[in-house]
């Protein structure tokens, strides 16, 4: 009989000598070991004794490293550091926040490559999208640099002679930020710039699942701060489950939390951190349709829609969900789409000639199959796909990996679950109307508006597209897919996908704090309005 001892020990076994050597090489890239459990909580020290969390390969399942979460005494000494921090921080000059920003740019870009691979690894996707997620935090720091000299407020003229009335922006405080493990850099990226530049202190909380690649990003950026006696908690780190975020959100000590995720998580955030008067920053479920009209050029919009239903296997926020055909090209444009569809073939995402990778969980399939079983209860065709992949060799044999699917329900009823819930997995519903206002109702008449796409050459289509009966997403493009933002503008959406606004823009605006300031250097003290208060006749 095996001992409760000997038990405990399998269990906590190191796991190198099973580790594949695809995920040691892209590990050790990072010193990231997978013998020994990592400490998974940064606050200008590394620790964590709380519940382990396994990182799992979604490729492989295979276990790439365990990682010791943050305690509830580790996590309010996290969170009271980043405090300490951010008084430190907010005295700091905009320009030298934005010099320590560069050379975070510098520290990342020269990391470009293997970060990608740790995306690819633990989270899923394929090598030329994880690279391209680690370049999306280039770029946002590159725009946080600039920005550093930008952040500025505004002179308003005042009715009273001798008086200027100033709009002034100042560091925030602590920005919390809980990430999603779709884009388990980019996110905290768009994030951590902005907050940088603004003079705060950001604690991050990441998705459980991709906790190795908010180490690695951890170390990269804290390595900037000690070189310029920064405290590491202005970027401090705390890995653990749903108690670690509960925690976070609940704290006074944090002014702001930015959360990504789902609807039904970002309602219960926003309502803790309002109940406490805390600042919330949402950006949740993403249900996104694509309307092609009858004179789109199709040799740009099939490729478009394709990349945005099955690009990182349909889970991204921005994925397409929802495509709109007009009649007259329904057979021609669903003929080029399924061709593209039968090209497609699982894969290790580390491959770069791999275009689809596994879906992130095995609760990710479920999800995946109760969607298809709800378009089969309803009578819809599915075009193709609608299955899990079987028979794959090893070591893909034991990932989570889906056929991309286009269904074409019976009809189009946004009221129905088929078309009004987001399905975080590569499945495409097809409808097909007459005239674009049709379309466009059937764009806005489901609960989430975050991204949307018009394929025409026609400019009076564009002008109610974009105008004030168009589209009630957050992104409106119009020949551009749904999917790949830029960081420029601001990225968010309306609706129950949160209001939220990050990266570019005026999303900075929303890490700062504003005053109004009326300076009087008259030698009188009028009142506005005209207003007398005086005994004086």
């Amino acid at each position: 009989m095996i001992s409760r001892r000997t038990i405990t020990a399998l269990r906590r076994a190191p796991l190198h000598r099973c580790l594949s050597s695809r995920a040691s090489t892209v590990l050790s890239a990072f010193g990231l070991s997978s013998g020994k459990e990592l400490s998974g909580v940064y606050d200008g020290e590394w620790s964590g004794s709380g519940e382990v969390l396994e990182s799992v390969c979604p490729t492989t399942g295979e276990v790439l490293a365990r990682v010791k979460t943050a305690t509830p005494v580790e996590l309010q000494r996290a969170l009271e550091r980043s405090r300490e921090a951010f008084k430190v921080f907010r005295n700091v000059p905009a320009p030298k926040r934005g010099e320590i920003l560069r050379q975070i740019r510098e520290a990342l870009a020269t990391k470009r490559e293997a970060l990608g691979a740790l995306v690819s690894l633990e989270m899923g996707k394929i090598r030329t999208e994880g690279v391209g997620e680690v370049q999306e935090f280039i770029d946002i720091a590159d725009y946080g640099v600039g920005l550093s000299r930008m952040m500025i407020g505004r002179a308003i003229a005042s009715e009273r002679p001798g008086h200027s009335i100033l709009e002034v922006p100042n560091p925030l405080g602590v920005v919390a930020v809980l990430s999603a493990f779709n884009f388990p850099v980019a996110v905290y990226g768009w994030n951590l710039a902005l907050s940088l530049a603004a003079g705060n202190a950001t604690i991050w909380k990441p998705a459980p699942s991709t906790p190795l690649c908010s180490i690695a990003v951890t170390k990269i950026i804290s390595s900037v701060l000690e070189r310029n006696g920064v405290p590491g908690a202005v970027a401090g780190l705390v890995t653990g489950g749903t108690d670690v975020g509960a925690g976070v959100v609940e704290s006074k000590l944090v002014d702001m939390v930015s959360f990504t995720g789902s609807e039904a998580v970002g309602r219960q955030v926003g309502t803790v951190v309002q109940s406490r008067f805390g600042k919330v920053l949402l950006e949740l479920g993403g249900n996104n349709a694509a309307i092609v009209m009858p004179d789109a050029d199709l040799d740009m919009a099939v490729p478009s829609v394709f990349f945005g239903a099955v690009g990182t296997a349909g889970q991204r926020c921005t994925s397409t969900r929802r495509l709109y055909l007009h009649s007259s090209i329904v057979q021609a444009f669903l003929s080029r789409l399924e061709s593209l569809y039968q090209t497609v073939r699982p894969g290790d995402p580390l491959d770069s000639a791999t275009l689809l990778g596994p879906l992130h969980t095995r609760r990710a399939m479920d999800v995946y199959h109760s969607a298809i079983d709800r378009l089969l209860k309803s009578g819809a065709e599915i075009l193709t796909g609608g299955a899990a992949y079987r028979d794959l060799p090893a070591p893909l044999d034991g990932g989570n990996f889906v056929m991309p699917t286009i269904a074409i329900p019976q009809s189009v009823d946004v009221a129905d679950p088929i078309w009004s819930t987001e399905t975080f997995a590569p499945v495409l519903c097809v409808g097909v109307f007459d005239e674009l206002e049709q379309a466009i109702e059937w764009n806005n008449g489901v609960p989430q508006g975050l991204s949307s796409s018009l394929w025409t050459r026609d400019i009076r289509n564009v002008g109610k597209w974009i105008g004030p009966a168009g589209s009630d997403a957050g992104i409106v493009n119009v020949n551009v897919g749904t999917s790949g933002a830029e960081i420029g503008a601001a990225f968010g959406g309306n609706k129950s996908t949160g209001w939220g606004r990050e990266s570019g823009g005026d999303a900075w605006k929303q890490y700062v704090r504003w005053s109004a300031c009326t300076l009087n250097f008259s030698d009188a003290a009028p009142l506005a309005q005209g207003v007398q208060f005086s005994n004086a006749a």
